[in-house]
């Protein structure tokens, strides 16, 4: 008898681009398993696996989680600045984090 497969996806998201890569893999994969076969980490070279986190539906989870059924894994890029300094920086210079609309000048 085959072992029972579950649909998942994987996601990785860049600014400009992201990638959903749907897979099947073994029911009781784990969501480090499920991103390395998904072959993600090859599409965005540029990325370092070993400093990205994963969660799932935008919920941070371990590496060990295991998976169920339609659940959608994504890549955790570190960010490139920690929130709180980059506001600290921004207010020593006299601005904020509030996004500029297309008619601020």
């Amino acid at each position: 008898m085959a072992a029972e497969r579950i649909g998942v996806e994987v996601a990785c998201a860049e600014a400009g681009r992201q990638t959903v890569v749907a897979i099947e893999v073994p029911a009781g994969c784990t969501a480090a398993e499920a991103v390395e076969r998904s072959g993600i980490f090859a599409l965005h070279p540029e990325l370092d696996p070993a400093a990205c986190r994963v969660g799932i539906f935008g919920h941070e989870v371990s590496q060990d989680r295991v998976l169920a059924r339609g659940e959608r894994v994504e890549v955790l890029r570190p960010l490139p600045e920690d929130p709180k300094e980059r506001r600290r920086r921004l207010a020593r210079e006299g601005r904020s984090m509030r996004a500029r609309s297309a008619g601020d000048g």
